[in-house]
């Protein structure tokens, strides 16, 4: 069956030249963006109830863009002046770059990890002294816990922010031809919003391998797959399958 319509489980991009709309214009297709989960901050005094106290923390670990904003959210609530002398080690190039929304650059001492947190370790084993707090959300990726442990620094975790299943019951009766998924947690939603879900002829996209999972635990066919060698990115998974379906239009 030929694809015309396509839900992303994500908030619409921003940039002008997004891959969907390039996607969109090519294959004449229509997409619209609706998150299928969203981020609520955990505030000051939930903090405090975690036992954490900024104060005692001389490093600071960010891993999202959602935990440079929430970090500096609860320190404004705590009326907690961010001293400069404060280490900011960033997993990203991306989230060292989203940290001069609240700093100045020049004047701050931010180290940057290529990608993954593990490429963070040399960083972190060269200042293992300091005492490091890593503001998450309540679904902390297991790779963190594990390489500080491994480096055996002195580090705590708090939970700054929640991941939370959006309300999507006016899509009750609205159809897409696919439905692309980034995360375990947009499949939960789709369930806890509609628990009769049938997936008849409706194409399911989903990004990584628990995604896949979560999906397939639930009993949905998976048609498009990425990341894969062939298609790293989303956009080019479901271009792939649509030049495949569609031909002859």
């Amino acid at each position: 069956m030929k694809v015309k319509t396509i839900l992303v489980s994500q908030p619409e991009p921003k940039v002008e030249n997004s891959p969907y709309f390039e996607l969109q214009q090519k294959h004449k297709v229509k997409i619209d963006f609706r998150p299928f989960i969203h981020v609520e901050g955990v505030n000051a005094k939930e903090i405090r109830l975690q036992k954490i106290d900024l104060n005692h923390y001389t490093a600071i670990i960010l891993t999202s863009k959602n935990a440079v904003d929430h970090f500096f959210r609860v320190a404004d609530e705590m009326r907690f002046k961010v001293p400069e002398g404060l280490k900011y080690f960033c997993q990203s190039e991306a989230i060292a770059f989203y940290l001069q929304k609240y700093v100045v650059y020049r004047k701050r001492k931010i180290y940057v990890g290529p990608k993954d947190f593990a490429d963070l370790s040399p960083l972190i084993k060269k200042y293992k002294d300091e005492k490091f707090l890593l503001p998450a959300s309540d679904q902390l990726n297991a790779d963190a816990p594990m390489t500080l442990n491994a480096l055996k620094v002195d580090w705590t975790p708090a939970v700054f922010y929640r991941t939370v299943m959006s309300d999507l019951s006016d899509l009750a009766d609205v159809y897409y031809d696919v439905l692309a998924f980034f995360s375990p947690t947009g499949i939960k939603s789709l369930f806890m919003n509609f628990p009769d879900f049938e997936q008849n002829n409706t194409r399911i996209a989903v990004f990584g391998s628990t995604t896949q999972k979560e999906a397939l635990d639930h009993g949905l066919r998976v048609d498009i797959l990425a990341p894969t060698p062939a298609t790293p990115s989303m956009t080019m998974a479901l271009e792939k399958y649509i030049a495949e379906v569609n031909k002859g239009k």
